[in-house]
């Protein structure tokens, strides 16, 4: 894992070198997946061009969200914001149309891309992707929130890879052991909503991958996550006319 951590390291240098910016930025959410993209960043870019924005829903997030994020960014000796998402959450309840669940989860999600864009446009930085590989290919984020970014870090790795490799480069137990939320709603658990834990979801995801043909129930449920969610990992289609 630890040559695979370089690799990653060494291609998002690459990356970032490229598009002629010095600085990123990421959310930064207590969980796994934004702790380790955070880790590869400063060893990518230097601690002083890293910029991590937490942005709690507060009544919602839990505090132990916050605090583990604030003390891994104090830790990694980089800078960190804290914004609350509640006040641009407020504004949305003058709709004058009742909100679904579905859309207040995603708004969610929509408001923190904001913000991160808002200071990536701000500071000439580019905005850092936190999802791993099983949640793009079941297309497990929100369509322009969590999945707007440009570039997925750890993208290539599903997330139990994720969890090996962050334990192998650092990332504190209590963030790699927590239970996977994305908190959207209360006590919603990433496995939950799926309905299948994270082991099955990449053991059959790999061998789909590998060209084989997992014919039990939960391989045909995610294949039509897959399907269902094909439009999330492509920029919108053109409708021509002759």
């Amino acid at each position: 894992m630890q040559e695979r951590f370089k690799k990653i390291v060494q291609s998002l240098a690459d990356f970032v070198q490229q598009t002629g910016k010095t600085r990123a930025v990421l959310g930064l959410s207590g969980g796994v997946d934004s702790a380790l993209t955070a880790k590869i960043a400063v060893e990518a870019l230097g601690k002083d061009k890293v910029t991590v924005i937490l942005m709690p829903n507060e009544g919602l997030t839990k505090s132990e969200s916050v605090t583990d994020a604030e003390s891994f960014a104090k830790a990694l000796g980089i800078e960190h914001q804290i914004v609350p998402i509640n006040p641009f959450l407020d504004d949305y309840s003058q709709l004058p149309w009742k909100s679904s669940e579905l859309s207040v989860m995603n708004v969610n999600a929509r408001i923190r891309a904001t913000i991160l864009y808002h200071f990536a446009n701000t500071h000439d930085a580019i905005v850092l992707g936190t999802g791993n590989k099983t949640e793009l290919m079941l297309g497990y984020f929100t369509k322009y929130g969590d999945g707007a970014c440009d570039v997925e870090v750890i993208g290539s790795l599903y997330k139990t890879e994720v969890w090996e490799m962050a334990k192998a480069v650092g990332v504190p137990e209590v963030i790699v052991n927590k239970t996977p939320s994305a908190e959207l709603t209360e006590g919603q658990t990433d496995e939950g909503e799926m309905g299948m834990s994270y082991a099955e979801a990449d053991e059959i995801l790999k061998r789909i991958e590998n060209g084989e043909n997992p014919t039990d129930s939960t391989a045909d449920r995610m294949r039509e996550m897959m399907r269902a969610s094909e439009h999330k990992r492509h920029v919108p289609p053109i409708i021509h006319f002759l």
